[in-house]
């Protein structure tokens, strides 16, 4: 069936309308029982300037008119990732197997490739539409991460207030909205670092120079979304450096479900229980102030075994699998 792909350098609320349609039926029918993203979620995650880089953007059409398929493509523009880009694809389930993610990949690759991309990232759940699609092309699977969900209606709420409530002598917490407060932001920004230390695979995100006008940013982007960042932090009292830090974005209404980001902790301030004493933190602190929030949700590397076994021991359980892959753009 011919196709036809607009770029979308400037989306209307037709298009972004189209884009919703599209995403919202292929994660509705991949992920059946997940919750799906609103029309202002999408028109937000697709029109706000990102912090790190460019974003390109296609909506496939049938001869009908009907949208069919969407790609994103985020070039980075970091000098340490200038060589990475992210797709994202979908494909309407009603028009799949019709040549609609052939193109629309064909296209996304010679963007990249065009802009002296050496390398794509994507990521599919295992065992979905998306899996078995980028298995047959030249992808590589590099990484596969395990996604957790932490159900407040069910966890065991006062073993979660006795780990926050731990004492952890020669440290003491720290909990903001939004941006880090000056006095902490240069500490933070170094604290960031960290989290480049984690597992990725065969992923080549590069390396992410966070400062203290990168942390800056990238907090204001959630801000300019809707979004609520609150972020907890370990602070060391021998030196008032940060030792350690986890992340939690609120969608925009408020409730459902939130998404865990970053959590890490300094090197040298490793093996005193950090990393849970700030998550315990949160989720108490969430389940007190925003009674919107039913469950957290969080992804981790399977040879992350420490982070792993930190979640299982808040009460997360796994709810399904999903890879990335990696394409080699060399000639």
């Amino acid at each position: 069936m011919p196709l036809h792909i607009d770029l979308l350098t400037e989306p209307t609320g037709a298009q972004l309308h189209d884009w919703h349609q599209v995403l919202t039926a292929a994660l509705g029918h991949d992920l059946p029982g997940d919750p799906v993203p609103s029309s202002d979620d999408v028109s937000a995650q697709l029109t706000t300037p990102s912090a790190d880089g460019r974003k390109l953007l296609w909506l496939a059409r049938n001869t009908a008119g009907a949208p069919v398929g969407t790609a994103a493509l985020r070039l980075f523009d970091e000098p340490g990732r200038s060589h990475v880009a992210a797709m994202e694809l979908y494909s309407h389930p009603a028009h799949r197997r019709l040549g609609a993610g052939s193109l629309l990949l064909d296209t996304a690759v010679g963007a990249a490739r065009g802009d002296g991309r050496r390398s794509l990232v994507t990521r599919t759940t295992v065992g979905t539409p998306g899996d078995r699609f980028l298995a047959t092309r030249a992808f590589t699977p590099a990484l596969k991460l395990t996604w957790r969900r932490l159900r407040f209606d069910s966890m065991d709420t006062a073993a979660i207030g006795a780990l926050a409530g731990e004492q952890h002598p020669g440290y003491r917490l720290e909990t903001w909205e939004g941006v880090a407060p000056d006095a902490l932001i240069d500490g933070f920004a170094l604290a960031k670092r960290a989290m480049g230390a984690g597992p990725a695979g065969g992923i080549p995100h590069g390396h992410v120079p966070w400062n203290a006008e990168r942390v800056r940013s990238a907090s204001e982007l959630f801000a300019k979304r809707g979004e609520q960042l609150i972020t907890v932090t370990a602070i060391s009292a021998a030196d008032g450096s940060v030792a350690g830090y986890t992340e939690l974005v609120v969608p925009a209404d408020g409730a459902g479900r939130a998404l865990q980001y970053d959590t890490a902790v300094v090197p040298g301030h490793r093996g005193h229980g950090l990393g849970r004493w700030m998550k315990a933190s949160m989720i108490q602190r969430i389940t007190a102030e925003l009674p919107g929030v039913t469950e957290i949700e969080t992804d981790n590397a399977d040879d992350n075994r420490h982070m792993v076994a930190i979640n299982a021991g808040l009460g997360f359980v796994p709810v399904r699998q999903t890879v990335e892959y990696r394409l080699s753009l060399a000639e």
